[in-house]
């Protein structure tokens, strides 16, 4: 636990003078038409596979585009799509979806009590450390420090991104912080912790 908290803190440290996206929201809107499909008009993803985008970080957003991009982080749907996209484009977009506001979730009852116990205190036994270190604790993120919003989002895409990131098939995290979280989370310990995350707010 301690060498995580050290991890979080460097982190923290080394990202907290970094500039904010700066993007014009009216032209990421505009950008936007081929979005709408997957993340719906406002961020707010009609598909619980896809993310809602809604009130996300900008910086965050952009981080994602970028990575798609370039191929640092691959996905059948997102990697084509982020391909023309040019650096104003990608800001402009950020700028316009995380000035949307999200539609709350609602966490699935059976499961909230484990994946509150997981968000807000971690499993001591098997060292995963909880989830409320980076993202707070109503969900919302470090935008400085590139820590997501994941208060809202869906449960089954907060599911399959915990799955990946235990997988190694993501790994754009920073320092390698989320697989290392989820390499020690079972398969029920993920499940009732993205339960809980959607009905956070």
């Amino acid at each position: 636990m301690g060498k995580w908290l050290i991890t979080v803190s460097t982190v923290l440290v080394l990202t907290a003078g970094m500039a904010q996206a700066a993007g014009d929201a009216a032209a990421g809107k505009a950008k936007s038409a081929t979005c709408l499909a997957c993340h719906g008009p406002d961020g707010n993803s009609p598909n619980p596979i896809w993310p809602k985008l809604a009130g996300q970080h900008p910086v965050y957003i952009l981080k994602q585009l970028q990575a798609f991009k370039s191929g640092e982080r691959k996905n059948d749907l997102m990697s084509p799509m982020a391909m023309p996209l040019e650096d104003a484009d990608m800001e402009n977009l950020a700028a316009y979806f995380s000035s949307q506001k999200q539609v709350a979730g609602v966490a699935s009852a059976d499961k909230v009590k484990l994946g509150e116990k997981i968000y807000r205190a971690g499993n001591a036994a098997s060292g995963v450390a909880p989830c409320i270190g980076c993202h707070g604790p109503s969900g919302l993120g470090n935008s400085a420090a590139q820590f997501p919003r994941i208060s809202g989002q869906h449960a089954a895409y907060a599911e399959k991104a915990l799955k990946d990131f235990r997988g190694k098939t993501r790994t754009n995290d920073a320092q390698k912080m989320m697989q290392g979280v989820a390499a020690k989370m079972s398969d029920a310990e993920i499940a009732a912790v993205a339960q809980y995350i959607q009905g956070l707010h």
